[in-house]
């Protein structure tokens, strides 16, 4: 039996076919996306349509959509139902009658009020009206009707995948809201982005910044960006690997509770923290990224991208509890961790196989606690469900990681970077594995990037506070 999909087709109908007082009508219920989907092709970002805060003071008392969204709702039946394909609108006067809110159903009705056989032209009354029966827009279209018949498949409207980096980068601060902002090292932050980030993030009320640098060497900086340092405590050290020596042993003395990379490299700053012994906890340290990816329905976690180049069994077990351990603070109770590999089968011919397989029996012997583990995972079945039940993979994990373990520097740096660059993801990072939290950032990171990674910074930091005080 053939189980071809059935084609939906479009039918126009022709100006010869319309008669005076024909009726045609459609109907559509409003949602936020819809709200938002009009915002963004339009530009009409007007806080009416997208601030509840703002909206909720105005006259209408909440957020109300476009008037222009019901006058898109006319222009739909006209170009796709009557008269359908082949119609050239002319003009098109509206009267907007009432607010159109979220839930609302309206339903379109248009009705041919003339006709000009020599123009071919259509005169229609149009009149919008929502689910409790009152007028929302009423107006005249006037068009030019086809003349000839069309019938078509209806074509296929591309998807808008929305994604508003704002309302996910204020959920995130929204963290913190309540915590005590904490005294953060601002290691070397000899350039604009470094400096900038610290203070946005002062602003935000997530740190206490100390800046440690050539103290004219940022004043300089600071002046030349337009940024005003005059409430910030900067300590003067000669260059960066001073500056690095003086916020590790602050950090090692308890001075400060987080440290906060500004434009010196990596290895200078975690070379400074390694030398402090009150700073180590035993456990290797790891870079946990955090992602928002458009395409993901949460956050996604990305380790290690920044600093194991090519971690041993051992020490991706260490990497993989800093995950955990980030997880946790981010309100994760049970985090599900894909270890990721090229293939989703264990190959001996690939280390990566059998390191995944390994963690995923400590995980099951007790050695990893904290996460569900299944592994190894190729990347498209630990965010894919789809590709996962292909693949006839059962797993708690496959389709639905909250973490993703890279088997090494390299593909995780490049996973990171396609993320970000390829899929529009917006990134924060952090350093976990030493006594205190470290706000790592690339130097091409842009001002929310460092502020998303300090709001990552303070709730590691309370948890270090309140994980002291139980121990005390």
């Amino acid at each position: 039996m053939d189980e071809t999909p059935l084609i939906e087709m479009i039918e126009n109908v022709t100006y010869d076919e319309i008669v005076v007082g024909q009726t045609a009508r459609l109907s559509r219920q409003l949602t936020v996306a819809d709200i938002q989907a009009f915002a963004a092709v339009s530009g009409d970002t007007n806080p009416a349509h997208l601030d509840a805060d703002y909206a909720n003071d105005t006259v209408f008392h909440g957020v109300i959509a476009h008037g222009m969204w019901s006058g898109a709702l006319i222009s739909a039946l006209l170009g796709t139902v009557f008269p359908g394909p082949g119609t050239i609108y002319i003009n098109q006067d509206l009267h907007f009658t009432r607010p159109v809110r979220i839930g609302d159903t309206l339903t379109v009705t248009v009705t041919v009020s003339e006709k000009d056989d020599v123009k071919k032209r259509l005169t229609l009354d149009c009149q919008v009206i929502n689910q409790h029966g009152e007028k929302v827009v009423t107006g005249v279209a006037i068009v030019i009707a086809p003349t000839q018949k069309v019938r078509r498949p209806r074509s296929i409207a591309p998807h808008i995948q929305l994604f508003d980096p704002e309302v996910r980068f204020n959920a995130l601060l929204a963290r913190g809201a309540g915590l005590e902002a904490v005294r953060c090292a601002v290691v070397h932050p000899c350039d604009k982005d470094s400096l900038s980030g610290a203070l946005d993030s002062a602003r935000y009320g997530l740190i206490v910044p100390v800046m440690i640098g050539p103290r004219a060497k940022i004043a300089k900086i600071a002046q030349d960006a337009g940024l005003d340092i005059s409430a910030c405590e900067l300590i003067d050290v000669p260059h960066s690997h001073a500056a690095a020596e003086m916020a590790a042993e602050m950090a090692a003395s308890g001075k400060v509770e987080i440290l906060m990379k500004g434009s010196l490299h990596t290895d200078e700053l975690l070379h400074a923290v390694l030398a402090q012994p009150a700073l180590r906890t035993g456990r290797r340290m790891s870079h946990v990224f955090r992602f928002d990816v458009p395409m993901y329905p949460k956050p996604l976690m990305v380790t290690d991208a920044a600093l194991n180049i090519r971690p041993s069994l051992h020490e991706k077990a260490d990497i993989i509890c800093n995950a955990i351990e980030l997880a946790h603070i981010l309100g994760i109770a049970q985090p599900k961790l894909a270890i990721l590999a090229a293939v989703e089968t264990v190959n001996q011919e690939m280390p990566s196989t059998l390191d995944a397989a390994a963690l995923c029996k400590m995980a099951d012997r007790g050695q990893i606690k904290g996460g569900i583990l299944d592994g190894p995972l190729a990347f498209d079945n630990a965010i894919s469900l789809q590709a996962a039940r292909i693949k006839n993979i059962a797993s708690q994990v496959a389709g639905d990681a909250d973490i993703l373990v890279c088997p090494d520097l390299e593909s995780g740096n490049m996973l990171a970077k396609q993320l970000e660059y390829l899929a529009g993801a917006t990134g924060s990072g952090l350093v976990l594995g030493a006594r205190v939290p470290i706000a790592l950032t690339s130097r091409a990171d842009g001002p929310a990037t460092r502020v998303a990674s300090a709001l990552l910074a303070l709730l590691a930091a309370h948890k270090n506070r309140a994980t002291s005080a139980l121990q005390n």
